[in-house]
């Protein structure tokens, strides 16, 4: 593996005597990609240029996929998957409640409505048996599609997930915005194995996404991408993209449909390039990062690691740990803020999405409608983790997590 420089982040660090706050998240940007970076804002091209489709065919090519299509954000990412299929008023999406909420705002835009289906306690990523319960029930044909999340970067259950995608005739999209880098094979108990070695996310579903925003595996800055092996959707997301452009033509100004402005510059691009070359060797350090953090929490028996299915790999997005049951959401908010206030940044992850005020306005959601969701979102806990962190942070932060806990 090639060497790179020391990260930016890594100069820049304070000896832990002198700490102040171990962040939550830090991008690992290095001295080559700033370099990248700097060649791009001296061309002449700074939108719509080479980095762009570099940028694109790099990913797709990663992914095994024949079409990237770079856009602003992940949650613009799953929009124009939503627009492109078609999805549009009265139209329902099964998706989970238990996700950064873009999952299932990108219905709202288009005036459809998230189904929501509980998830499993294990792997955190919803359940294929509540979803055919919900196909099974839609005697009205509804149902367009199932948008599965890969949470925290540990893939869905993807061979049940076409399977019923197939059985129902319903579109299938993977919001892979957090699991760059995870893979997934079939388990050994299925007869009919659909990937009999291990196949990276973004892969899955008539399209997929990734995102790119600065606590993600890879940072563009703010970024998403849309990846398929569909022509249509490929053309459709490129027209929306930019202000609904027909990409046939050389005309500017020849627009065929109404679209938005979600372009991706080049200077983005070039950082994404630059961290797609280091991507393996990004990989191997989260997961030193994660194995360093799962040994050190066996000293904390109320605290429970993250899980991970033998039949996959994860590309580590976040470290979140749960406490055990004993704990309620008042004592998890508790031991956040002492952490916090020793110094370690934390967070919830997540909040359910539909006890969002507006989702509880629009569709009359109350607690109780998700048990298994409410119950996994309220002892959750994201702990520090970036490329960059170091064993002796890491001490701290477990050290301090124990004292915490010790003293309730």
């Amino acid at each position: 593996m090639r060497k790179t420089k020391n990260t930016l982040n890594q100069k820049r660090q304070k000896p832990l005597s002198k700490r102040t706050t171990i962040p939550l998240a830090s991008p690992d940007i290095t001295e080559e990609a700033c370099a990248l970076v700097m060649e791009t804002l001296q061309s002449n091209t700074l939108c719509f240029g080479p980095k762009l489709e570099e940028f694109e065919q790099a990913v797709a090519a990663y992914s095994g996929r024949k079409y990237g299509i770079a856009v602003n954000s992940g949650t613009s990412a799953l929009h124009l998957i939503i627009k492109s299929l078609g999805i549009s008023d009265g139209d329902q999406v099964i998706t989970t409640p238990f996700s950064f909420i873009s999952s299932a705002n990108c219905m709202l835009f288009e005036r459809a409505e998230p189904l929501f289906v509980d998830i499993n306690s294990d792997d955190l990523n919803f359940s294929p048996e509540l979803i055919e319960n919900a196909l099974k029930k839609d005697t009205n044909k509804r149902i367009k599609a199932i948008l599965a999340v890969d949470v925290f970067a540990h893939p869905a259950d993807w061979d049940a997930l076409y399977g019923l995608a197939k059985k129902y005739n319903v579109k299938l999209i993977e919001d892979s915005c957090e699991a760059l880098g995870s893979e997934y094979r079939s388990p050994d108990h299925l007869k009919e194995k659909r990937w009999g070695k291990l196949t990276r996310t973004g892969s899955f579903g008539d399209a997929s996404v990734f995102a790119f925003y600065p606590n993600k595996l890879i940072t563009t800055g703010e970024g998403g991408l849309v990846l398929t092996d569909d022509r249509q959707i490929s053309d459709m997301c490129r027209s929306l993209r930019n202000q609904g452009r027909d990409p046939e033509s050389d005309d500017w100004f020849a627009h065929i449909r109404l679209g938005y402005n979600y372009r991706i510059s080049d200077i983005n691009c070039a950082l994404g390039l630059s961290q797609l070359n280091r991507i393996a060797e990004i990989i191997k350090k989260r997961q030193k990062i994660a194995d360093y953090y799962s040994s050190k929490l066996k000293m904390l028996p109320f605290v429970e690691p993250p899980f991970c299915a033998p039949n996959v790999t994860l590309g580590w997005f976040v470290y979140v740990v749960r406490l055990t049951k004993k704990f309620t959401r008042k004592d998890r908010n508790s031991i956040m803020q002492k952490l916090m206030k020793k110094g370690v940044a934390c967070s919830n992850y997540f909040a359910p999405i539909h006890l969002q005020p507006f989702y509880r306005k629009l569709f009359g959601y109350k607690p109780g409608d998700f048990p298994v969701t409410e119950d996994i979102s309220n002892r959750t806990i994201a702990l520090p983790f970036f490329n960059t962190i170091t064993h002796e942070q890491i001490d701290y932060i477990i050290d301090t997590l124990k004292s915490v806990l010790k003293a309730r």
